[in-house]
């Protein structure tokens, strides 16, 4: 049975004009584009309709609103002053985890069916749609398999829990747990992303170790375990710290949580190890080369995220102006804003098609697929992320004083906007990162020409651009030229992923404004886009 609509007959005046809050709907159904891209890239379609209604859902996307406006507590010790070193969050929270997690977050990439990456890379778009702050726990669970595998013990061990599809916060030890989650920590206060800088110790005890220092962040801090970083006897080294102990709790104390600009959903802690057991994973000295699977692989969710927080903006503006009326016209119907949101919608499915082909890449286990996801991922990463901060400003400044209130999902997803551009390399170390990758793996480069090479004819300017970035750069360029060269090479990318996909409306409205360069620097600065077919791929189900 419906509810009563709310009375637009006030005693003072008629609301008119002020357009409903858009209604939740199946996230596959709504979103051309995306069924596009993940058909293209393999991904499982029966799978993503299906999750698509839950995390899509009315009432995950209402869990997602109590768990931000009601955010974690940190519980230091019980009524008694018995140490708990806990966090307690909303039950939306967890409700918005359990979707999430049984939807495949963490699981559907490691099942042994074809197109997991890509999958998952859809299921990580949706859950940054709905509720940004939970994707980071149920990343760091899905990135942390492919380390694990420097350790057959604990693999076998944590693996099973990590990929089981189920959601279980309780404290007990992994062995009582029937799912499980893992996070990461591995900054200090005085290095950063420079972890070769930390200062925490490892000693050896038996068959394991005890660490004793600090980690100035660590996130999802009641994950049932963390990867680390430490100092041992051979150097930095990778270890598995669990959280809950048999009968225990293991000597990991929180200082403080943090108070962020965004991601409130999602807690954020400084934590201590005094003497906390652990399990060293891969050899001493090892410890950069043994986490940087899960680096990369939490990469490809930081590169698939802006596209859902662009989303996301993108639709509620567009439903504004589809229902919203200045002076005598619609405002969809206005040649301007047409042009602003086509131009804005163009980062968008640059974001999804580009991050979708990197997921692909993910999937195949050949050397040069693996090169390219090497370096395609940091492209796309860097790129979009930098592109997400202002096209969801813009997107909020389409519904005016309502974008600024939180009303609607505007002031969330702008707060949310830089986050991705942060975690897991800044956008320097990203750039320096590239210029490495290209340096010491000729193969990464090889893969990434043979996608740009196999993207020409279809366009002139494309070729035309493509040979303007080659003259200008034929070699690594010098350091302080990085943040260029990785934005013209990542726009190129995008573009050749979008012709693997996108109609040729999209396809020439990229090349035109991001490529031929002929266009302002600010939002809707473009002529010559086809904004009637740009702005339809926009509307539900596209």
């Amino acid at each position: 049975m419906s509810g009563s609509a709310a009375s637009s007959q006030l005693e003072s005046h008629e609301v008119h004009n002020q357009p409903e809050a858009r209604q939740p709907g199946n996230l596959w159904h709504e979103d051309l584009p995306l069924r596009e891209a993940a058909l293209a890239s393999g991904a499982r379609a029966d799978h993503l309709e299906r999750a698509g209604g839950v995390i899509g859902s009315a009432a995950n996307r209402h869990a997602g609103e109590e768990a931000r406006r009601d955010p974690p507590r940190l519980k230091l010790f019980d009524n008694g002053g018995r140490r708990l070193d806990e966090v307690a969050f909303h039950p939306g929270y967890h409700q918005v985890m359990a979707a999430g997690l049984e939807s495949g977050y963490a699981a559907v990439a490691w099942d042994g069916q074809a197109g997991g990456h890509a999958t998952h890379a859809a299921l990580v778009y949706y859950q940054m749609q709905v509720e940004p702050g939970a994707g980071c726990p149920m990343t760091m669970t899905y990135a942390a398999v492919p380390a694990l595998r420097h350790d057959r013990g604990l693999y076998d061990i944590w693996a099973p829990k990590l990929t089981s599809g189920l959601y279980d916060p309780s404290t007990r030890p992994i062995g009582d747990k029937p799912g499980a989650t893992l996070g990461m920590a591995m900054t200090e206060k005085q290095g950063g992303s420079d972890v070769r800088a930390n200062s925490t110790k490892a000693m050896r005890e038996g068959n394991h170790y005890r660490l004793r220092g600090h980690k100035w962040f660590c996130s999802a801090p009641m994950s049932d375990g963390f990867l680390t970083l430490a100092q041992a006897k051979e150097g930095l080294t990778c270890f598995l710290v669990p959280r809950w102990l048999e009968g225990e709790r293991n000597a990991i104390r929180l200082q403080r949580l943090k108070a962020k600009l965004g991601n409130v959903a999602n807690a954020s802690s400084e934590i201590e190890y005094h003497d906390a057991l652990a399990w060293r994973l891969g050899g001493e000295g090892d410890g950069v080369r043994t986490i940087i699977e899960m680096v990369h692989h939490t990469r490809l969710d930081t590169a698939i995220a802006p596209a859902a927080l662009m989303r996301a903006a993108l639709a509620e503006a567009h439903h504004w102006v589809t229902y919203r009326s200045a002076f005598q016209r619609r405002l969809i119907d206005q040649p301007l804003m047409r042009q602003v949101l086509a131009d804005l919608a163009l980062d968008w499915e640059g974001a999804l098609a580009v991050a979708m082909f990197m997921a692909e890449a993910f999937d195949r286990e050949d050397d040069p697929s693996r090169a390219l996801a090497r370096i395609g991922v940091a492209l796309a990463k860097y790129l979009s992320n930098k592109r997400c901060i202002s096209v969801v400003g813009e997107a909020l400044e389409v519904l005016g004083g309502m974008g600024y209130v939180e009303d609607t999902p505007m002031p969330m997803l702008y707060r949310e906007a830089p986050l991705n551009s942060i975690w897991e390399g800044s956008g320097n170390v990203i750039c320096l990162d590239i210029l490495r990758t290209l340096a010491r793996e000729p193969l990464a480069a090889e893969a990434l020409h043979e996608v740009l090479d196999g993207a020409r004819g279809r366009d002139a300017r494309f070729d035309a651009a493509l040979e303007q970035h080659r003259s200008r750069w034929k070699a690594i360029p010098p350091e302080g030229e990085a943040r260029w060269f990785a934005e013209s090479l990542g726009n190129l990318l995008t573009a050749a992923a979008l012709m693997r996909t996108a109609p040729d409306a999209v396809v020439a409205g990229y090349v035109t404004s991001r490529l031929e360069g002929n266009r302002g620097q600010l939002a809707g600065t473009v002529a010559g886009l086809d904004t009637e077919a740009i702005l339809a791929r926009l509307g539900p189900g596209g």
